[in-house]
């Protein structure tokens, strides 16, 4: 399986897995080491801690190597009136009486509840390629809605949309 990146996105990753690896890991294995001394493991919450944090550290290096490691690299090739991916889009839900807007994002950028839409969710994959004063018909959960296109702002992957934390 690939992941459907962008230069940026992989860039973005690069430089958090370059400061994970070379300042906080040092930092963090030295927190363990300081947390040790305190005395009784097994009442010493301090290194309890301080071994969780060095662990999520650890986690997030090998999520990281291993989304750069499977990705594929994707560039946005809708046209200059068509949704596309960083471009930002207000809808107007019908069945709402009420407009949206959202920004089409790859899927480690997503924020639903800050109006980033994956490209790969039942939103992002009905509003890309469309245009202004086109209808969708968007499926989820067993029920659907539409939506109308309003506007759209081109927009770049510029990297000022962070990456997804866990």
């Amino acid at each position: 399986m690939h992941n459907e990146l962008t230069e940026q996105d992989i860039r973005m990753m690069k430089e958090e897995l370059h400061h994970r690896r070379v300042e906080l890991r040092p930092q963090l294995l030295e927190a363990v080491k300081e947390a040790r001394g305190f005395g009784d493991l097994s009442e010493n919450f301090e290194y309890k801690a301080a071994k969780q944090e060095k662990n999520r550290n650890e986690s997030r290096i090998r999520f990281l190597e291993n989304m750069i490691k499977t990705a594929h690299v994707i560039r946005d090739t809708a046209g200059a009136d068509a949704v596309g991916l960083y471009d930002r889009v207000t809808v107007f839900l019908e069945d709402d009486d009420e407009t949206e807007t959202y920004q089409i994002v790859t899927t480690v950028r997503q924020d639903a509840l800050r109006g980033l839409i994956s490209r790969e969710s039942p939103v992002g994959k009905a509003l890309l390629g469309r245009r202004v004063g086109d209808k969708v018909q968007i499926q989820a959960g067993g029920g659907g809605y539409t939506m109308e296109i309003r506007a759209i702002e081109k927009g770049d992957d510029d990297g000022s949309v962070a990456l997804n934390q866990f």
